[in-house]
């Protein structure tokens, strides 16, 4: 099976570019990020006559997140127990949604961004992450055995390495300690980063910012993310991240990040 990750950055100016994604890698399962698409805007009848399922949550042009699958889709999950809500008046986010895809249950994450520190948007992340790590735990206690991956966009560089200046983003969120601790917690709580052992190293980018060609100097950052339960990090046979695709006119400023597991 090959799963893959991708921040599309509005799925209906890219969906061209989704259809040929999933062509092109030979994709079974992908996960999407900040859709910015309702439901009923959704672009599917393309995917649907390649042979994929599309669930999607979105409620306005704001984040959004979606699963595609050509080896089933079932027991779609909007949120996760205890997500944060946001806003006034709070209300859920479209930012987490779970299904399961050929037995492995698969989550696209769109991690809130935070904004800059002590942002009230801020401390709602590091609410949504730990709430995030507390499920995820339970998912692991209830059933040590099954596969699970939580995909996405963390916006969190959990190393100094994952950014192309660390120096400038020392005052910033994604690097903060406490942004990096929750994400080693729910690495503690059983999740394994399955891409980096098989890409280590500094410059090992999936995002750059459109801002002063920052792709074409690969001044970029490390924030999406496959993390996967001991069952799910044990089928792993590959991975990669598809560079080329943030190049070119009309692209997402995220590049998809692909795992490829063993049956």
């Amino acid at each position: 099976m090959r799963i893959a990750t991708w921040n599309v950055n509005s799925v209906r100016s890219r969906i061209a570019r989704v259809e040929a994604l999933v062509e092109r890698h030979g994709i079974d399962v992908l996960t999407l990020q900040e859709t910015k698409a309702r439901d009923d805007q959704w672009p599917t009848m393309g995917l649907e006559a390649m042979g994929y399922e599309v669930a999607s949550l979105g409620h306005n042009q704001w984040n959004g997140v979606a699963v595609v699958s050509r080896v089933g889709l079932e027991d779609v999950q909007h949120g996760f127990p205890g997500m944060p809500q946001y806003g006034d008046p709070l209300a859920d986010e479209a930012r987490a949604m779970g299904a399961t895809c050929g037995g492995v249950r698969v989550w696209s994450l769109y991690v809130p961004n935070g904004r800059k520190p002590d942002d009230p948007h801020y401390h709602y992340k590091l609410a949504w992450l730990g709430a995030l790590r507390e499920a995820a735990t339970g998912w692991l206690a209830d059933d040590p055995d099954r596969p699970v991956a939580l995909t996405g966009d963390w916006n969190i560089a959990p190393l100094d390495e994952d950014v192309f200046d660390i120096a400038q983003f020392a005052k910033s969120t994604h690097v903060t300690p406490p942004e990096r601790a929750a994400f080693q917690a729910v690495v503690d709580a059983g999740y394994a980063d399955v891409v980096r052992p098989l890409h280590p190293g500094p410059e090992v980018y999936t995002y750059w910012d459109y801002y002063r060609q920052r792709f074409e100097r690969n001044r970029g950052m490390r924030i999406d993310f496959v993390l996967g339960s001991p069952a799910f990090a044990a089928r792993v046979t590959g991975a990669q991240i598809d560079r080329e695709e943030r190049g070119g006119t009309g692209a997402s400023d995220h590049a998809p990040v692909i795992v490829d597991l063993a049956d």
